[in-house]
């Protein structure tokens, strides 16, 4: 062996023991991520929950109301029309989540709450025994009135019995990882719990009213309505779109309250284009009142200091 077939040999040897240094290495890191991520779920989360009045099956107007916000809200997106569970992520890489049945009969998650059950779930994202909720769009419904929050209940309390699904969560390897590390959270640990109901304000075409609508879009489009990556969501879904005024904002795509109405029911932008990742299913729902308000909103933030 020559010396310079010596020194291959040798850089060689050495790659290889970096390769397998630097794979030991990584492994280590998933496995504390996994170690992480099992701890994380099973920790118990302590909210003060205030329960709030809920109301009669005989309050019609309460039910009517709920069943509005039931199908615009996002609740039919997870838990289907009927209330008995949906798959909603089924990702060729291993992530599957499904939202289980919470309507009356078979297999309801819902049997045995409580009043208070209901808001600690809703509004803050943890079960009735204290752990987190994995995926539920609390951010948004922490931000529920009191009357609305019981309305949602009314109805779901009177939906008809069926026989649904459980709850699947299924995470691939690296989704748990990051989630033991803090890049992506649970529902819980996304709430303010120390925040106060929504106080009621009057239904109308008010910038008001309008804010108290754009609390659904916060959980894909973010606190301030800035748009990038989807918590939680498959890594081949496109981020947000900016919804707040400045650099990026699709707003002025939207000049009037009919354009965005019009993206609603149609799932596509005014040139045509499909949205890709969209709730359409419950927005189509939303009342034109509630979508003028909203526009009406939109239009009238202010960029923030970095934006």
């Amino acid at each position: 062996m020559n010396a310079s077939t010596g020194r291959a040999a040798r850089w060689l040897r050495r790659g290889a023991g970096v390769l397998l240094v630097l794979v030991l290495l990584a492994a280590a890191v998933v496995w504390g991520g996994l170690q992480l991520a099992e701890r994380k779920m099973a920790r118990r989360v302590d909210v003060d929950v205030q329960p709030v009045a809920l109301r009669a099956l005989t309050d019609t107007a309460a039910i009517s109301r709920g069943q509005y916000l039931y199908a615009s809200r996002g609740c039919v997106d997870c838990h289907g029309a009927n209330g008995g569970g949906r798959t909603f992520i089924n990702d060729p890489n291993g992530l599957r989540v499904a939202g289980p049945q919470i309507a009356p009969g078979g297999a309801s998650v819902t049997a045995a709450y409580r009043p208070e059950d209901w808001v600690r779930a809703i509004r803050h994202g943890v079960h009735p025994r204290g752990r987190p909720l994995m995926i539920m769009p609390s951010e948004d419904y922490n931000r529920f009135t009191d009357d609305d929050l019981a309305a949602l209940v009314a109805y779901i309390r009177s939906m008809p019995p069926t026989q649904g699904t459980p709850a699947v969560v299924e995470l691939p390897v690296p989704v748990r990882a990051l989630y033991g590390f803090g890049v992506i959270r649970d529902a819980a640990a996304k709430i303010d719990h120390a925040r106060p109901p929504a106080a009621p304000v009057p239904e109308g075409v008010s910038v008001a009213h309008g804010a108290y609508v754009a609390n659904m879009c916060l959980g894909c489009h973010g606190a301030k309505l800035e748009g990038g990556k989807i918590p939680g969501g498959p890594p081949d879904w496109p981020p947000a779109s900016r919804l707040a005024p400045g650099d990026g904002s699709v707003m002025p795509r939207y000049p009037d309250a009919e354009s965005m109405m019009r993206l609603f029911k149609t799932g596509h932008r005014p040139d045509g284009t499909p949205v890709r990742v969209m709730p359409f299913e419950s927005l189509r729902e939303i009342s034109e009142t509630d979508v003028r308000a909203l526009h009406l909103f939109l239009q009238q933030q202010r960029p923030s200091p970095q934006g």
